[in-house]
């Protein structure tokens, strides 16, 4: 049996154990850089025991961010980021950054660029409309990748998170519903996965094994006509036998259309609706059950789907979703995961591995409120741990 506290490899790494902060945007960058209060983020989730923290969000191109005040990849970026990878290193673990271009996600109003997607829609989120990304887009965001994986390997990280979900651009090209191409990016799922697979390719040519490549994928968006699982297991397969990554972290849920799907548990309509100013404060409050749908929580909620892909593949995966305290990370080392990830706990307990690590009847105190979700506008936090000291 596989102890979730042994070391353990993530292609050129050795990770202290296999436990992973999962990327959740932290709020901290309001001019785009990193700033002491992200540093200071970060080195506690590293001192608290995780192996490897995983800085979000980091675009990599300026109409890719969520909204401005995200990180772009730039070299103006690399100094700070050198500093965020040496305070975790300092703490004993690893640091990862997610990268990827939100695509239809992406405020292009707060952006002051049009945001791309598979096909030209009207964004539920901003009632713009997002362009279809062109062959030249697509060329130069498989660039701009590759080059912010080298950006990211000179400012010392350890690892890299290709998104490969939510909805951003490369998922809303693998999704049905948002992919109406009719050229070679559309139709069959190998004309929409090429953009995924050819990211992938693109940044490992540009690192080599200088550090780990993993990638972010979604096993189901949640929404009808979405991408469902079958296909993501044979997109999956693809990207196995391509060779490039060194593990996939399993994830669900759309942040353009479905994103409690990701989450489960209580849906804060009413605090989402306090974080915007009028008249979105009052949409939100009228409509906003129809955004974010709830789902029950339960421990491991995307286990049953996870299976499905630890049957078919043979590469590392990571389980994330409803991991929160020692019997679940052992089960998930049982059923054949190599690592799981953590997200919500982490943000109320951020010392929760450590005090596991020494005490396996440890259990979170993360009620799967949710409410640190509105929170991202003003610096990522457990509401009801600032509450509580």
């Amino acid at each position: 049996m596989t102890s979730v506290f042994e070391p353990a490899r993530l292609g050129p790494l050795t990770l202290r154990n296999r436990v992973v902060k999962a990327a959740t945007f932290e709020g901290r960058t309001p001019r785009g850089v990193v700033t002491d209060e992200l540093i200071g983020f970060h080195r506690g989730i590293a001192a608290g025991g995780v192996a490897m923290t995983t800085v979000a969000y980091c675009a990599v191109a300026p109409e890719g961010r969520t909204e401005r005040r995200q990180i772009h990849m730039s070299r103006e970026a690399v100094p700070g980021l050198t500093r965020l990878a040496e305070a975790v290193h300092a703490e004993g673990a690893a640091v990862s950054a997610q990268l990827g271009h939100a695509g239809p996600v992406a405020d292009a109003r707060s952006n002051r660029a049009p945001a791309l997607s598979a096909s030209r829609r009207l964004s539920p989120l901003t009632g713009r409309f997002i362009q279809a990304a062109t062959t030249d887009d697509i060329d130069r965001v498989t660039a701009a990748h590759a080059d912010a994986a080298v950006l990211a390997a000179d400012a010392g990280f350890d690892a890299v998170e290709l998104h490969f979900g939510h909805n951003y651009l490369i998922s809303s090209f693998l999704s049905p519903r948002l992919n109406r191409r009719g050229d070679g990016w559309g139709g069959t799922l190998d004309n929409r996965a090429r953009l995924g697979r050819q990211v992938a390719e693109a940044v490992r040519a540009k690192v080599g094994t200088r550090i780990a490549i993993t990638a972010k994928l979604n096993m189901d968006d949640g929404v009808r006509g979405g991408l469902r699982p079958d296909e993501s297991v044979r997109f999956a397969r693809l990207l196995e036998a391509d060779g490039h990554l060194d593990a996939l972290e399993l994830t669900a849920g759309s942040s353009l259309l479905n994103p409690m799907y990701l989450f489960h548990g209580r849906a804060p309509v009413k605090e989402f609706a306090a974080a915007f100013p009028q008249p979105l404060r009052s949409g939100l409050r009228l409509f906003g059950r129809f955004f974010l749908r709830e789902y029950p929580y339960t421990p491991l909620y995307l286990l049953p789907l996870a299976r499905e892909f630890r049957a078919a593949l043979s590469m590392p995966l990571i389980l994330l979703g409803g991991v929160t305290d020692h019997a679940g990370m052992t089960r998930a080392m049982d059923e054949g995961f190599e690592f799981v990830a953590m997200g919500r706990a982490l943000l109320m307990e951020p010392d929760l591995i450590e005090r596991i690590r020494r005490d396996t009847s440890t259990t979170s105190a993360c009620i799967h409120c949710n409410r640190c979700m509105p929170t991202i506008y003003r610096g990522t936090h457990c509401p009801l741990r600032l509450t509580s000291t």
